[in-house]
């Protein structure tokens, strides 16, 4: 707790000293989630200098800040980071940054349109990256933050911006036509937790997750025996682990179906709230959300 403490006083004094960049050199922007991380990346290019808080298997909802964290921050010109209570453990670290232009990605966002949650902090999912639209949009709101910071390079921060929608509407055609082969009775998404209700409603799944929209609670005894009845009863055929929770929950659901004389394996694992390995294809998101469609379709056919 001491050591908590002395970490968050350390990290507001030296925000608080650290002046704006008034040079000529490459802006130094952090990121907090992998998703953000690449969205940044292909916005800004080589023209800013982009590090990543969390990697690969990460959980945003737990994760605390290092002593290298605090290093990162202190010497970033733009901190981008999800918002919607997302990564729960820095909230109050951003919110004294007065002086940091810290950008929540959320806000790029009409509240209105996103899913409630009256158990949640937040009142809100906060997995929006699932709905490939909001992720369009929030293409362009990187696009003006980095403009407004570098006006010099507002073209080639436009020209990426363009670009990059443009793959993001081929990626959402493409899933589509593979959603297609997956007829609409079978389109149930069991997971570990409640991280993909934004990509249900976008592609008529339902969705249930063992957890909340936080991992940060905890499935008990009634939620897996509850879960377990709905997979029999609707002859559910796999269920999913994800990459940032561990596989013990799933494994615990798997157990309670069998013991009730009823089969759902385990169809593969799923990215839900971090990429997968860097320079691998799941690494980015489009690569990320290909691969989750395809293992998800290939394992309820």
């Amino acid at each position: 707790m001491k050591r908590t403490f002395l970490l968050f006083t350390i990290t507001l004094t030296v925000f608080g000293c650290k002046n704006p960049k008034k040079d000529n050199s490459k802006l130094n922007v952090v990121t907090t989630t992998t998703m953000i991380t690449d969205l940044v990346k292909n916005i800004g290019g080589d023209h800013i200098n982009l590090q990543g808080l969390m990697g690969s298997g990460v959980d945003p909802h737990l994760y605390k800040a290092s002593e290298g964290d605090v290093s990162k921050l202190a010497n970033a010109d733009i901190i981008f980071y999800n918002g919607l209570h997302l990564e729960g453990k820095l909230v109050e670290v951003f919110e004294k940054m007065k002086n940091k232009k810290t950008i929540a990605i959320a806000d790029a966002l009409d509240k209105s349109t996103l899913i409630g949650s009256e158990y949640f902090a937040s009142n809100f999912d906060p997995h929006i990256w699932f709905n490939i639209e909001y992720w369009k949009q929030a293409t362009q709101f990187v696009v003006k933050t980095l403009t407004d910071a570098i006006p010099e390079q507002k073209e080639t921060f436009k020209t990426n911006g363009n670009n990059y929608i443009k793959q993001l509407d081929a990626l959402k055609n493409k899933l589509e036509t593979v959603i297609e082969t997956l007829p609409r009775e079978k389109r149930i998404l069991v997971t570990a937790h409640d991280a993909f209700n934004y990509f249900g409603k976008a592609f008529n799944f339902e969705v249930v997750g063992l957890q909340g929209l936080s991992t940060a609670t905890e499935a008990g005894v009634q939620d897996v025996q509850n879960l377990s009845a709905f997979i029999i009863e609707h002859q559910v055929k796999a269920i999913f682990v994800e990459s940032s929770v561990p596989k013990r929950t799933i494994e615990a659901l798997q157990a309670s179906v069998k013991s009730k004389d009823h089969d759902v394996t385990i169809g593969g694992t799923l990215y839900s709230d971090a990429l997968g390995d860097a320079g691998t294809i799941e690494g980015t998101y489009i690569g990320m959300f290909e691969y989750n469609v395809n293992t998800i379709v290939n394992a309820l056919k």
